[in-house]
């Protein structure tokens, strides 16, 4: 079986998918979605764009999301390094709305991150980092929220020191970000 394990988070529509690595004397291989899998394990969504990043130790990108219709969810994946991952639900309505998961990725593990959630992670070392999304990037529907809310409460490994953009540090605070989701979506 390619895929080790499903599990939900505190917020159950987040899911930790654990893929499993086939090594030989090559190198390895690994299988990082396949359909029929992901839809067994509660991930009933295929993708549209696969996005990568690379990002230096303490690069902080977070925590964005695109409005409805253009809602993405996203597997994401730490194809090598490590990083600090997290998930804030901005569904109306929802029982977590404005709490937030977080996870530590490396590879060999990846988070469905569904519609309806902001998303950002730190990295903790030098890493690269793939996004599977399932609608395309759609520039007028983006939104953001500040990384360091404190009403949030998310505990970044590295907040000195830090390296955000420009336009990262100036998102609204969550009780000032647009968000038109209702839970359920």
């Amino acid at each position: 079986m390619p895929f080790k394990s499903f599990r939900r988070l505190e917020i159950p529509d987040v899911v930790l998918v654990e893929y499993a690595v086939f090594p030989d004397e090559r190198g390895f291989f690994a299988e990082l979605y396949k359909r029929t899998e992901f839809l067994s394990g509660g991930v009933p969504y295929g993708f549209v764009q696969v996005n990568l990043s690379f990002s230096r130790a303490g690069v902080v990108r977070a925590l964005h999301y695109q409005l409805k219709p253009m809602e993405q969810g996203k597997l994401v994946y730490v194809v090598s390094g490590r990083v600090f991952d997290v998930a804030v639900d901005i569904r109306r309505g929802s029982p977590w709305f404005g709490r937030h998961v977080s996870v530590v990725l490396e590879p060999g593990f990846a988070l469905w991150v569904p519609p309806g959630f902001a998303h950002g992670f730190q990295a903790l070392e030098d890493s690269f980092f793939l996004y599977f999304v399932t609608k395309e990037y759609s520039p007028q529907h983006e939104r953001c929220i500040f990384w360091r809310d404190p009403d949030l409460g998310i505990r970044w490994p590295r907040v000195e020191g830090a390296v955000v953009s420009g336009r990262d540090s100036r998102c609204p605070l969550f009780r000032e970000a647009e968000t038109n989701f209702e839970y359920p979506l």
